[in-house]
């Protein structure tokens, strides 16, 4: 027999936390029965209060085996009665016959009620409309319940009503001879009460229970509910992902659907029907007044489409949380919430709709089965409901119009199904299809309105700059944004975009995210609007005649707006061929769900039965494992999973602890962290010795042990962003700046402070800054109106932006304004608009500052100098001179910096410098402004004090440099690099399916750029909070990396996600190889420092092999020749695959200077060469494997202080270092030979050492460089 768990583990619940009977008291039934013998049916009209009648809780298990079995069954719940029936009068001691006394709430002695189950209202909720006698039975009813505990932690109730002859007062009870009242009939309800909201599957096995109790003898119902309650206790709530647990109930086959992903919602309702009560202009109504968190009351004449339509709204607004009072259903006696002056969501009958209009201030009233919204009496304050933003209510309502929303429609073509099964099961289908398009379309909405909002967030000071984001919205939506920005759902809905949390909301802003969004989330410069952007603004006419537009909506130059079509009465899809793209609804069709068929449980329920539905369960799962194909890691998590609660259920807590640490490798974001806690601490004596004997099993609980001190560190808060008050040192400045999202740099920020310091106290007033803000802000607005005509619109590339515009000036063009560009300087001529270009960066030859004399005025003119032009440029810009002058020799400085250097982001910076220029002359306003302007311009003095050109064969050489940094405060290390090749694979969109390079930089965050375009694929997500120290691509859907927490992270190319762990290090992991077999499943090797190597299925993720070192130190390996090379500071060992030691190159056998360590080796296997570098020594050492006795070639590095990395690329070995470049010291690259063993060429791009390599194909190899650089350069091979 299994170990009894501890009695302090409290387990995760089953699908029921609660069953009860429900019905009038018993004193009241013998008064109603009296009045019906003596003056007849007729004169039964009384209204009567419902009470608990009986109560279940789980677990259960009979008297019989409460004392001899009650260790094994009851040892994972509380030890008392599961059973109370309430009574008046004392009853016999019969089994289930419970307590004596008066009719109150059971005591703590008798049965423990879950949290958020109040026994005093529970009664009213059952029967909001009370206890009605009726003179015929009734139909059978249902309706839906919400339970909220004082914590805010809901509870959810399925009620089932149902109707029995009023009988005997004794016969009632005991099952003695009865007589009944014709005529009179009297309600009774079951409520089963759930922590999962599973409406659906709950009414069904409600709908099952009531077909038993109807018939049944009075005496036999609580048997029936009692064993109905304790199957509902076994049966656990699936895992979230793609499994869904079916069980049978009698007649019917439930289903438990699970949550999409462990951040959902578990959806078990038809999310269509708001759809059909309400148009879907008033459903849009209806989501901004939740979103404004109104005070809202729904009515309705139907109890159970009160809880379902609203539990719909919230579904809607996912990821964004309803934080307010949330009551459904108000009995009668509830009324007198509504009169509550905060937030809330309410309901009530529609028979009070009168009464709560006239007596409530200030409430919207939405009636569900008129399809309407009204406002309760009117008051000083109005209630104030603005409108959706107009785009994203023309979309969404498009694509509302074009859902299928009857399924007689969708299966008119279809036969009859003559078995009950096949035809709930195709419904569902098509529910879940429906339900998925619906989730779309509403999120689409969401993302719509609130897309914007990460542009104005500062993550590292956790600011929301909401002024800011105001200003970027069309004036009409003003209202909309600033009632929904002051609540506590958008405040929740902050803290999560700033943790960065992948949900629902998140993964949809990434997917349907635009090239130009990608290419500008890399940029520095301050946002602008683009040409592209500019464009899709004019090309949509309603931005002409509306200027509520909003404008961060995706792809708006492919959104062609059509007449709205009119309210589909035909009830048939609406034709979308006006309404393609965008507005159309998504074509999507969700996958189709994995089941999973819960073993039959079977009464009595003893603890044999239990232990035998158990040990079946726990077969079941482990025979639907071995079935699974090896790479089905997401249906093997939910296995793993359930299995492990099954073993605590048994009390086999190291069984379930090892279940649950294979988590980590096939899915994480389901790892039980609680649970798999209260295990740990409840373990004896003897299950702390087995766990002794498991070092990964230790490991995970020592990492769970340690948890709570992590978590304690989490920031939470949210900041709006407020000007300062005080003075400010440079610390608090930068702090300011980055807050306020201008710019994040530092180094461009240090050179602001000083700029704004110039001769004075090196501080920086709160007037100084106010005037800086509001100037920066001014001339951002101010871009943004510029209006472009078409003609010159035409002459831009398309991601250009006008960045500055100079007043109207005389120029030797005619007279307009000088426009300035990230990529050029053009006239904008007045009069008719027209565009004449001045000059691109790149081909200017000279800039000075002269003047020239008007009227014995001598008037401040700037000369450009062209190289395709005899004619200089000649403008009298007066005033603005000076300025100008300083920003176009900026730009044109960090123009040819980036062409020298092949790096694009030098133009960001120094458009940047130029912009900040600007705003410090006009905070300034004095003489001294153009000298304080001037400490901004960097390159211009760069270009100056040093020539910046690289050597000619670096530049012949250099292809491209990228800045994963950018946008960080400080430059981060480039830590690892690691090309993977594009792959056009099913599950991956064909946009997406293009090479990357995956960008290691510190503390665990990986960067993705598209290999093909170098922009931005994925923003840094984090592997960890430790160095990474290598990556590898296992297959073509999955990349590896190693970390120095001693974890492998193993990372999903097409979702981006880490959801899987491999743990089996224990120090940090310094390298992964490939192995790929032709027959064998590809094999994965991995080492760590302390010596260890192990050898990985990559579809199984198993350890298939494992050998230690004689020693540590181990940072490199390499195969050959079916041997295993291992670099370790003293040696490279050559390893058998069994771990037998077969050869071995010593450090000391080969130096005299024994302080010397291997830093890096390549294999060059057709040369039969060994290729290696050492610490502190310039060479790089050169041993042939038919003998590595011999003494090794030397190839010297000229000017080389240090060797960080080397690889082979063809007949090429490039080696990463640090050494002297044009006289200073810097990241070099030597390319040597590998057949003449010389080196071709040395490389000085980076301005910081070389700390990785990586080859692309062979075609090109990248370089990635330290902390004061954190660049990436990318070379072309030979």
């Amino acid at each position: 027999m299994a170990e009894a768990a501890s009695p302090h583990l409290s387990l995760p619940s089953g699908l029921l936390e609660l069953c009860a009977l429900l019905g009038a008291p018993r004193d009241s039934l013998r008064s109603l029965e009296q009045v019906a013998y003596k003056k007849g049916v007729k004169h039964l009209s009384a209204l009567l209060d419902p009470e608990v009648l009986s109560i279940f809780v789980p677990p259960f298990i009979s008297k019989e085996d409460s004392q001899t079995a009650g260790a094994n069954c009851g040892t994972l719940g509380k030890t008392r009665m599961r059973s109370l029936r309430k009574k008046r009068e004392k009853p016999r001691p019969e089994q289930w016959k419970g307590l004596p006394g008066p009719p109150r709430a059971p005591e703590p002695e008798d049965v423990a009620v879950p949290g958020g189950v109040d026994l005093l209202t529970l009664p009213q909720l059952c029967f909001p409309g009370g206890v009605c006698v009726a003179t015929e039975p009734k139909e059978d009813c249902v309706h839906f319940l919400v339970l909220t505990d004082v914590c805010g932690n809901r509870t959810y109730g399925v009620v089932a009503q149902y109707y029995r002859p009023l009988h005997d007062e004794y016969c009632f009870y005991n099952g003695k001879t009865h007589r009944e009242c014709p005529g009179c009939f009297v309600p009774f309800a079951v409520c089963v009460v759930s922590r999962f909201p599973y409406y659906n599957s709950l009414k069904d096995c409600l709908s099952c229970l009531l077909a038993l109790l109807k018939p049944c003898k009075d005496f036999e119902v609580d048997s029936h509910i009692k064993d109905f309650a304790a199957k509902l206790s076994l049966i656990p709530s699936p895992p979230p992902g793609p499994l869904h647990l079916v069980f049978n109930m009698k007649s019917l086959q439930i289903v438990l659907p699970a949550r999409a992903d462990p951040e959902s919602p578990i959806l078990d309702l038809d999310l269509h029907l708001p759809l059909l009560c309400f148009r879907p202009e008033k459903v849009l109504q209806i989501l901004t007044c939740i979103l404004t968190e109104q005070r809202i009351v729904f009515f309705s004449s139907d109890w159970a489409l009160l809880t379902l339509v609203t539990e719909c709204f919230m579904a809607y607004l996912y990821p964004l949380q309803w934080q307010h009072p949330f009551v459904p259903i108000l009995s009668d006696q509830m009324l007198d919430f509504v009169m509550a002056p905060t937030s809330f969501l309410m309901g009530c009958h529609l028979d009070h709709f009168e009464e709560v209009s006239k007596e409530a201030d200030g409430l919207v009233l939405i009636n569900i089965d008129h399809g309407s919204i009204t406002y309760s009496k009117s008051t000083d304050d109005n209630v104030d409901i603005p409108d959706v933003p107009l785009l994203a209510a023309q979309t969404f309502i498009q694509r509302v119009q074009s859902l299928q929303l009857h399924h007689e429609l969708h299966a008119a073509h279809l036969l009859s199904s003559t078995d009950l099964k096949e035809g709930r099961a195709h419904r569902r289908s098509w529910q879940q299809k429906l339900n998925c398009q619906i989730q779309q379309t509403t999120l689409q909405l969401l993302v719509s309105i609130f897309r914007d909002v990460k542009n104005h967030l500062n993550y590292e000071h956790r600011v929301f700059n909401s002024e800011e984001f105001l200003k970027t919205r069309a004036p009409g939506d003003h209202q909309f944004y600033k009632q929904v920005l002051d609540t506590y759902m958008f405040h929740s809905f902050l803290k999560a975009r700033l943790n960065r949390r992948m949900d629902a909301f998140a993964q949809m802003d990434l997917d349907t995210q635009s090239e130009e969004d990608r290419i500008n989330g890399m940029l520095l410069s301050p946002r602008r609007p683009t040409v592209e952007k500019r464009a899709s603004r004019k090309s949509s006419h309603l931005h002409v005649t509306h200027r509520r537009m909003v404008v961060s909506m995706p792809n708006l130059q492919d959104i062609a707006m059509p007449e709205l079509a009119p309210r589909n009465s035909s009830l048939r899809l609406t034709d979308t061929a006006g309404c393609r793209g965008s507005s159309a609804v998504l074509n999507v069709t969700p996958k189709s769900p994995y089941t999973f068929k819960i073993p039959e449980i079977h009464f009595p329920l003893e603890s044999k039965c239990v232990q035998a539905y158990h040990a079946h369960f726990v077969s079941m799962l482990s025979e639907a494992m071995c079935f699974l194909a090896p790479d089905n890691s997401l249906l093997l998590a939910r296995y793993l999973y359930l299995r492990g609660l099954v073993y605590l259920m048994q009390g086999q807590l190291l069984n379930a602890l090892l279940d649950f640490q294979n988590l980590y490798k096939t899915d994480i974001r389901i790892f039980p962290t609680d649970l798999v806690k209260r295990t740990v601490e409840s373990m004896s004596a003897p299950e702390w010795e087995g766990a002794e004997q498991a070092p990964e099993l230790m490991r995970l609980i020592s990492e769970i042990l340690d948890k709570p001190h992590e978590a304690s560190k989490l920031d939470d808060h949210v900041k709006k962003f407020k000007l300062p008050k005080k003075h400010m040192q440079l610390g608090d400045f930068m702090k300011r700046v980055q807050e306020s999202g201008i710019v994040k740099d530092a180094s461009i920020i240090h050179r602001l402070f000083e700029a704004l310091t110039v001769g004075q106290e090196k501080q920086i007033d709160p007037e100084t800054f106010k005037d800086f803000y509001n100037c920066w802000k001014e001339t951002e607005a101010e871009a943004q109106e510029v209006s472009l005509p078409w003609l010159v619109m035409e002459h831009l590339d398309k991601n250009e932006c006008v960045c500055k515009l100079s007043s109207s000036v005389k120029t030797n063009l005619g007279v307009g304004k000088i426009a300035m560009t990230q990529k050029r300087l053009f006239l904008l001529t007045e009069g008719r608009p027209g565009y004449l270009e001045i000059s691109t960066f790149r081909n200017i030859e000279e800039v000075r500052r002269t003047t020239t004399t008007f009227l014995l005025r001598r008037i401040p003119t700037l000369k450009i100098r062209v190289a395709s032009k005899k004619e200089v440029f000649e403008a009298n810009l007066k005033t603005e001179c000076d300025l100008w002058h300083l920003m176009v020799k900026e730009m044109w400085a960090g123009k040819k910096l980036a062409d020298d250097h092949k790096d694009p982001h030098y133009v960001q910076q120094a458009l940047t410098n130029v912009l900040l220029m600007d705003a410090v002359v006009g905070t300034l306003q004095s003489p001294g402004a153009i000298y304080a302007a001037s400490k901004l311009s960097y390159f211009d003095k760069m270009s100056n004090e040093m020539p910046m050109t690289l050597p000619e064969t670096t530049l012949e050489t250099l292809k491209h440099k990228i800045n994963p940094s950018a946008g960080e405060a400080f430059p981060q290390a480039v830590d690892v690099l690691l090309y993977t090749p594009g792959h056009l694979d099913p599950a991956e969109k064909v946009e997406d399916a293009h090479p990357k390079l995956w960008c290691a930089l510190s503390e665990g965050k990986v960067t993705v750029f598209n290999a093909s375009s170098w922009t931005i694929h994925q923003h840094s997500f984090k592997v960890g909070t430790a160095k990474v120290n290598c990556m590898v691509m296992a297959d073509q859907n999955q990349v590896w990396v190693g970390s120095e927490d001693s974890v492998i992270y193993i990372i999903n190319v097409h979702s981006m996600s880490c959801n899987k762990q491999l743990t089996a290090h224990c120090s940090s992991v310094t390298d992964l190889i490939v192995q790929d077999g032709q027959e064998a499943p590809s094999n994965v090797y991995s080492c760590s420092m302390d010596g260890m190597v192990l050898v990985w299925n990559v579809s199984t993720l198993q350890v298939t092999s494992r050998f230690q070192l004689p020693r540590g130190g181990l940072t490199s390996i390499r195969l050959h020749g079916g041997r295993l090379w291992c670099c370790t500071g003293n040696s490279i060992m050559v390893m058998k695959m069994n771990g037998s030691l077969h050869q071995e190159l010593k450090i000391e056998e080969n130096f005299k200077d024994t302080s010397t360590s291997f830093l890096a080796f390549q294999l060059l296997p057709e040369e039969e060469q060994l290729w290696a570098a050492c610490a502190g020594r310039s060479e790089v050492y050169i041993w042939s494997l038919k003998d590595l006795a011999q003494p090794p070639q030397r190839v010297p590095l000229e000017d080389c202080s240090e060797i960080n990395c080397m690889i082979r690329v063809k007949k090429q070995v490039w080696v990463g270092s640090r050494g002297l470049g044009q006289g200073t010291p810097k990241g070099k690259i030597y390319v040597i030979d590998a057949e003449r063993k010389t080196v071709e060429k040395e490389l000085v791009a980076h301005m910081d050492t070389v700390r990785t390599l990586c080859s692309a194909e062979d075609r090109y190899v990248l370089s990635g460089s330290g902390r004061e650089e954190g660049k990436v350069a990318i070379w072309k091979g030979e």
